[in-house]
C-alpha cells in the first residue's frame, strides 16, 4: 500500500467510501494520518465505522471552523458530482472554505515523486490501452502499476519509487480532479459525446480530457490519435506550442511524424522513417480498426517510454485482451466455421458499440439496458451487418422504434437470458459464415445488472451453456 507519511498527523476527510475511498481511507489510517469518513449512503458509513474509522457528516461541518476548514487534504470518489450537474453540498462548502477537492490518484503523485507516469484517456478505448501499455512494459521488464480508472485503486499498490512507471487510466472525472502528477507520457485516443451533464456540456468534457497534458514539457511527451476532429484540435494546438514532444496516431492511414495503421501494418514514422514494425493480422486480441489506433496509441507510448520497438511488437502478439471487451467467450461448431459469442458488454454507448458492429459481420445483436443521451445515434450505417437485434431493459421500446426507423428485425426479450437464446436458437439455425451473436449493449447496465461485469459474465454463462448443451446433442448425435 501506498505511504502517505506526508499526511502524517494531519486531518485528512473522505467523501465517497467506493471501492477507491476505502482504500484510500485505509493508506490514509496506515500513515498516520488524522482520518474523518463520509458517504451519503448509510449501508456504507455503517460498515466504515465498524471497521473503525471516524464517520463525520461532512455536510453538516461548521467548515469555517477547527473540524474541517483546516483539512490537508478533501479526498473525493470521482463518481460523485463536485460542478455539474448540480455540485454536492459539500463540495460547494470545502470551497468556500478554500479547500479544493483531489482524488486519490493525486495523493498518488505526492507520495511518489520520484516514479514515472503514464496516463491513458479518451472515451473509448482507454481500458485496452492501458492494459496493453502495462502488459508491453511488463514483457520489457520494467516495473510498473496498473490501475486508475481501470479498477485498483492507486493508493492499494506497493510503492515503486525511482526506476518504477505506474501506468494510470484516467477519467474526465479523475482528471479534474488531480494536480499533482505530471504525466512523462500522457495519451488521449479519442473524444466523443460522453458524461456531458457532469461537465456541463460538450466544452468542459473536451477541457477535462485535455487536462492530461497539464504541465508537460521539455522531454514529456503527448500521443494523442487524430482520427475525430477534436482530438485533432487538441494535437494541433500542443504542436503549435511546441512545449513537449507530440506524437500523433492514426488508425486511418499516415500522420507525419507519428504511428498509423495503414495496408494491414503497424507503421511508425516518429523517426521520419515510416517503418513497418508490426503485422496487425499478428494481435488476435486487437482486431478492428479502433483496437488498430490502441495499438498505435500504446506502442507511441511504450516507445516514449523507451522500450524498443521489436519488444514492443512481441509483446502485443501475446496480448490476452481484455473481459468484456470484444471478448470472445465461446464458439459453436456449424458447417460454416461456427458461431461465435462476443461479450463486449464494456460498450455502455452507441460509440463504443460501433467498434464492435464494424468488426463483425452477420450479427445477432444483443443491445439495451440504462440508454445514454446519445441513443443509437450514428450506427445507422452498420445495419446491413445485422441480421436480427434482440432488446434487453429499459431502452427496449426506445430502441425497437429506431431499429423500425432502420429497417432491422428485431426482438424484445426484456431479459439478456432471453436474448441470448433467441439470438443463439436463430444464429445456428441459419448457420451462416463468421456468424456473431453480439452483446454490445450501448447502454449503461444499471436497470438490470450491478456493472457492465455482471452484465458481461452473465452474458459468458449463457453462451458456455449454450456452447455446452450443443456439444451434448451433437455427441448424442453420434
Amino acid at each position: 500500500m501506498i505511504d502517505l507519511a506526508f499526511l502524517d498527523g494531519l486531518p485528512v476527510a473522505v467523501m465517497g467510501l467506493g471501492k477507491s475511498g476505502l482504500a484510500t481511507a485505509t493508506a490514509l489510517r496506515r500513515s498516520g494520518a488524522d482520518v474523518m469518513v463520509w458517504d451519503d449512503n448509510p449501508a456504507s458509513r455503517a460498515a466504515a465505522e465498524a471497521d473503525g474509522f471516524r464517520v463525520v457528516d461532512l455536510a453538516a461541518a461548521d467548515l469555517s471552523g477547527f473540524d474541517l476548514a483546516g483539512l490537508a487534504a478533501l479526498v473525493w470518489s470521482p463518481g460523485i458530482p463536485h460542478t455539474h450537474p448540480k455540485p454536492h453540498t459539500v463540495a460547494l462548502r470545502a470551497r468556500a472554505a478554500g479547500i479544493e477537492p483531489v482524488c486519490d490518484v493525486d495523493l498518488l503523485g505526492r507520495a511518489e515523486r520520484d516514479a514515472a507516469f503514464i496516463g491513458i484517456t479518451g472515451t473509448n478505448g482507454k481500458s485496452t490501452t492501458t492494459t496493453l501499455i502495462g502488459h508491453v512494459m511488463a514483457a520489457a521488464g520494467r516495473a510498473i502499476r496498473v490501475g486508475g480508472n481501470l479498477g485498483t485503486p492507486v493508493l492499494s499498490f506497493d510503492p515503486l519509487g525511482s526506476g518504477g512507471t505506474h501506468i494510470l487510466e484516467m477519467s474526465s472525472y479523475q482528471l479534474e480532479l488531480t494536480h499533482s502528477i505530471v504525466f512523462d507520457v500522457a495519451v488521449l485516443l479519442n473524444i466523443t459525446p460522453d458524461h456531458l451533464a457532469r461537465h456541463g456540456g460538450m466544452d468542459g468534457y473536451v477541457a477535462a480530457k485535455k487536462l492530461i497534458f497539464r504541465g508537460q514539457t521539455g522531454n514529456r511527451t503527448a500521443v494523442v490519435g487524430v482520427d475525430d476532429a477534436l482530438s485533432r484540435k487538441i494535437y494541433d494546438d500542443l504542436a503549435e506550442t511546441g512545449a513537449q514532444r507530440v506524437w500523433p496516431v492514426s488508425a486511418q492511414g499516415p500522420v507525419a511524424g507519428g504511428v498509423y495503421a495503414q495496408d494491414g501494418w503497424l507503421v511508425d514514422d516518429t523517426e521520419g522513417t515510416a517503418e513497418r514494425v508490426a503485422e496487425l493480422a499478428r494481435f488476435p486480441a486487437l482486431l478492428g480498426a479502433h483496437n488498430h489506433q490502441n495499438a498505435a496509441a500504446a506502442y507511441a507510448a511504450c516507445k516514449a517510454a523507451g522500450v524498443p520497438a521489436a519488444t514492443i511488437a512481441a509483446a502485443m502478439e501475446s496480448f490476452p485482451g481484455l473481459a468484456h471487451r470484444q471478448q470472445l467467450v465461446a464458439t459453436v461448431p456449424t458447417g460454416n466455421g461456427g458461431v461465435r459469442f462476443v461479450n463486449d458488454s464494456k460498450a455502455t454507448n452507441a460509440d463504443a458499440t460501433e467498434k464492435a458492429l464494424a468488426t463483425f459481420d452477420p450479427i445477432y445483436w444483443i443491445l439495451g439496458g440504462q440508454a445514454k443521451d446519445t441513443g443509437l445515434a450514428g450506427l445507422e450505417g452498420y445495419m446491413g451487418r445485422v441480421r436480427h437485434a434482440f432488446l434487453i431493459g429499459e431502452a427496449q421500446e426506445q430502441f425497437a422504434a429506431w431499429l423500425d426507423a432502420q429497417g432491422v428485425a428485431h426482438t424484445r426479450c426484456g431479459t439478456l437470458d432471453i436474448a441470448t437464446s433467441k439470438a443463439a436458437g436463430l444464429a445456428l439455425a441459419e448457420a451462416k459464415p463468421s456468424a456473431c451473436v453480439l452483446l454490445s449493449p450501448a447502454c449503461a447496465s444499471w436497470d438490470q445488472f450491478a456493472n457492465f461485469e455482471k452484465r458481461g459474465e452473465a452474458f459468458a454463462a449463457y453462451a458456455a451453456a449454450i456452447a455446452k448443451a450443443q456439444q451434448q446433442s451433437g455427441s448424442a448425435d453420434e
